[in-house]
């Protein structure tokens, strides 16, 4: 096969390489695969959606425990996910009534409680992102910081701690007024 010949039905095997090469890891896909996935980018993302899993929880907690039982007490109910209204008119006692008994219901009180999930994560995330970007931009300040200055008589870039000048050989320690050059 030619590297310019196109991918058959034929030859597709072949462009992809074959069986045994995938599975002996020399330059085959499995051990392209376990470049991959062992990259830190990838470690990164992998402990990234972890800690984003452990948080969901956490948030639902939030929500589902201290934030939907004053709600509830609110509006008279106990439990506030467990508002609905009933699609078919018929009076159920509680959401899992209605559910069991195959009614239509509008679930507004789990759609509360879905919209604290998010917004709550939606702040968290904000004032995530808020922090790295005031570090990004702290560094870029620091990272600005100017490390050489031109000479006044050549104008070269020479170190901030240079008394003499690389490219004209000038005396730059003690400059106050440097001529102007012509």
């Amino acid at each position: 096969m030619h590297q310019s010949e196109p991918v058959t039905i034929q030859n597709f095997g072949a462009h992809l390489g074959s069986p045994s090469m995938m599975l002996r890891g020399g330059k085959g896909v499995l051990h392209e695969f376990r470049e991959f996935a062992l990259r830190g980018s990838m470690m990164d993302m992998a402990i990234g959606i972890i800690m984003g899993v452990a948080f969901s929880k956490i948030v639902n907690s939030l929500v589902d425990d201290i934030i939907m039982p004053p709600i509830g007490l609110l509006l008279g109910h106990t439990n506030a996910p467990d508002l609905f209204f009933s699609l078919n008119h018929q009076h159920y006692e509680s959401l899992a009534a209605a559910r069991a008994a195959g009614a239509p219901t509008l679930n507004y009180g789990l759609f509360l409680n879905n919209v604290f999930n998010f917004l709550l994560i939606a702040f968290a995330v904000f004032m995530l992102v808020r922090q790295i970007n005031r570090l990004r931009r702290l560094l870029a300040d620091a990272s600005s910081t100017p490390t050489t200055k031109p000479c006044p008589f050549c104008y070269a870039e020479v170190p901030l701690k240079a008394t003499r000048c690389g490219s004209c050989t000038s005396d730059i320690g003690q400059i106050t007024n440097a001529p102007s050059p012509a």
